[in-house]
């Protein structure tokens, strides 16, 4: 069960599961805490996961003015303080991987470690008119159902399409009854369209993996390992056959690709302990 957390200003929706070293899962455009539920389902035996939904997506409610990706990151930032949590591995997957970037640029004593899911670090034009493209989407689709089968077909893999698993996503969404507003996901979508960290991601000094999906049409696997050759010594990983989201599509293979990396930072502190 879940609960609103005051921090930034805001009732923030906060789910945490699970024991262990502390890890804060950050979701994308529009995800809420259930986008992450094979993790919060396959992880929680070794970690104490938290999850939350951003401002303006799911229950939790957006301020009126502009939405910035710095102020995502400060809520990010408000959710582990007011949880109490000293610092955690931080994962982000797409837009929340942005916010995991400027979250471990503004607030790096929070961040324990680093896990950048279908990144970049600005736009380049092809992903921005792709952006563009979902803004008007979202409002010129005939309807909800629509526009989760035609935005699906840029991030899962033809995989999932014919086996069913797109399928089950969408109805799942739809029955989700905190549904978030065409204006939120454009102000969302604003706030990543004009974000950049290329100047910035050489602060970075956080342990940090970065992975990218080979079969990804919009974050492809070249920005990806922009961004890791920006920050210093980061691991630079493709999955080949996958897209966008694999941590919904094949979840345990990445839930096992990161817990592994997770467990490589804490190793040195676990060899101290002994």
């Amino acid at each position: 069960m879940g609960q609103h957390v005051h921090a930034e200003g805001l009732d923030i929706w906060t789910e945490q599961v699970g024991s262990g070293p502390d890890v804060l899962l950050i979701g994308g455009l529009g995800d809420t805490v259930e986008s992450w539920q094979f993790q919060l389902d396959g992880l929680a035996d070794r970690y104490r996961i938290t999850a939350f939904d951003n401002r303006g997506a799911g229950r939790t409610a957006i301020t009126e003015e502009e939405l910035t990706v710095e102020q995502l990151a400060d809520d990010a930032a408000g959710v582990l303080r007011a949880l109490g949590v000293p610092a955690a591995h931080v994962a982000g997957f797409s837009g929340g991987s942005v916010i995991a970037q400027e979250l471990t640029l503004r607030h790096p004593e929070l961040v324990r470690s680093l896990v950048l899911q279908s990144t970049w670090p600005a736009m380049d034009p092809y992903l921005r008119s792709w952006g563009l493209f979902v803004r008007w989407l979202v409002e010129a689709a005939p309807g909800e159902r629509e526009f989760l089968e035609w935005f699906s077909m840029f991030i899962y893999t033809p995989r999932a399409h014919n086996d069913g698993t797109v399928g089950r996503f969408i109805d799942e969404v739809l029955a989700f009854p905190h549904k978030q507003p065409t204006e939120n996901v454009q102000r969302h979508l604003d706030a990543f369209l004009g974000h950049d960290t290329t100047d910035r991601l050489p602060r970075i000094a956080t342990p940090t993996y970065v992975l990218a999906g080979g079969r990804d049409i919009t974050a492809r696997p070249e920005l990806g390992r922009t961004v890791a050759d920006l920050i210093p010594g980061a691991r630079f990983q493709v999955l080949a056959e996958e897209s966008h989201q694999p941590f919904q599509e094949a979840p345990e293979q990445w839930n096992g690709l990161v817990d592994a990396f997770w467990q490589e930072v804490e190793a040195p502190d676990a060899t101290r302990r002994g």
